[in-house]
């Protein structure tokens, strides 16, 4: 897929024009109110550049999954408002996003005002990428800009059919999200680590696959580890793994060492016989792990040779937690190699690009986040990515500019 030329709105001339901006709104609400705001803080120098640009600014996102009928439980009227409070200026909410309701709103929006349409997912034409519904919403529109690299995995109306339909361009986080996967996928500083972690091999194949002809060192930390151990006849006790992919292991550590790609496993670890926080637990070699015990995390030493691996490289791409960080004491693993990652970083010996959920979780909780060269806020979009896959959102704005 060829984006390196992507148009973007930046040079467009949009004084008094409709521009239908594709965001990613579906952000976190308890009580009626956002609880985090991150999503909301990366587009908002995109949406008061458009504004003091003289644009209608018309967003439009889902939220949550209503399946395709109205919920008031998953409104968007909360994150409009929280929208309105993160730029100091108001924000008109708008309860439809088709028909006259919102054709009509959006008529009445002066150069420079911002308004929110209700969830898109309130309408099962969304997700079916339902023509009737693209035409509906382009009625809205004069330019459409796609602001959603996070959304951009999905085939749906507002992130695929509007750029068949109306002049498409794309946001500036987009860009930015596409350009810092590019910088170390496509034309890294090298030597490149890639640091794979989470629970589950199976969820990881296809990016363990891309990634091992792309980098020069692969650190496997998490549950997943475990599977790619026991592929080399090590006991993991009652650790998590997945024994019916043994030999997928075995046939990803062969691609590696034919790609002259190092992996890196832990060489010690922490167990416990329970998984909860502060359970009695003790560092072990990874060839002394008792048969009832768990491995919860990486020990001391791996920690160590981690961060020596990163200390070899000039790029870092992270996704997942090296142990359970979410309970304590399971997280010196992944909080320590993550210290570690933005110290180079801010000495300007390492690029490091992360994403995912969990990922950006254990960042946050290790105080690394702000070092790094890249956080994304993306989650399925970013993993598909790194699958070498297409992305619809994005296919169709190369399409658009052709």
């Amino acid at each position: 897929m060829q984006v390196t030329n992507l148009k973007s709105i930046a040079d467009v001339d949009v004084a008094g024009k409709r521009v239908l901006v594709r965001a990613d709104l579906n952000v976190p609400v308890a009580d009626g109110k956002v609880s985090d705001a991150t999503r909301l803080e990366r587009i908002l120098d995109g949406l008061k550049d458009l504004s003091q640009r003289g644009a209608r600014v018309v967003v439009i996102s889902h939220f949550g999954r209503p399946k395709g009928a109205p919920n008031p439980e998953m409104s968007l009227a909360p994150v409009a408002a929280k929208l309105g409070e993160l730029l100091g200026k108001p924000v008109t909410f708008v309860p439809a996003c088709i028909g006259d309701e919102a054709e009509s709103a959006v008529a009445a929006l002066q150069p420079g005002a911002i308004a929110v349409l209700e969830n898109l997912r309130f309408h099962a034409g969304e997700e079916k990428n339902d023509d009737a519904f693209v035409a509906a919403l382009a009625r809205s529109g004069d330019l459409y800009v796609n602001d959603a690299f996070s959304a951009a995995h999905r085939a749906h109306a507002s992130t695929e059919g509007l750029a068949r339909v109306l002049p498409a361009y794309a946001g500036p986080l987009m860009i930015e999200e596409i350009n810092a996967l590019r910088a170390v996928l496509e034309n890294p500083q090298r030597p490149v680590a890639a640091l794979v972690g989470g629970a589950k091999v199976s969820s990881k194949i296809p990016i363990l696959k891309h990634l091992i002809g792309k980098v020069d060192k692969l650190i496997i930390g998490g549950g997943m580890a475990n599977t790619f151990l026991m592929s080399h006849g090590v006991d993991v006790g009652r650790s998590l793994a997945e024994p019916d992919l043994l030999e997928t292991a075995r046939e990803i550590m062969a691609a590696a060492k034919a790609h002259n790609c190092a992996v890196v496993l832990p060489e010690d670890v922490v167990i416990a016989r329970e998984f909860k926080s502060g359970v009695a637990n003790a560092v072990v070699p990874i060839l002394a792990v008792p048969s009832d015990a768990m491995i919860l995390d990486v020990g001391p030493r791996s920690i160590e040779h981690n961060c020596a691996v990163l200390k070899e490289c000039r790029t870092l791409l992270w996704n997942g937690p090296m142990g359970a960080f979410e309970i304590s004491p399971f997280g010196e693993g992944t909080f320590g190699l993550a210290r570690e990652a933005a110290r180079l970083t801010r000495e300007g010996k390492l690029v490091t690009v992360a994403g995912g959920g969990d990922t950006v979780a254990a960042l946050n909780a290790a105080g690394a986040t702000p070092d790094f060269t890249y956080v994304s806020t993306a989650g399925g979009a970013f993993l598909e990515w790194l699958e070498g896959r297409e992305l619809p959102g994005v296919a169709a704005l190369v399409r658009a500019q052709a």
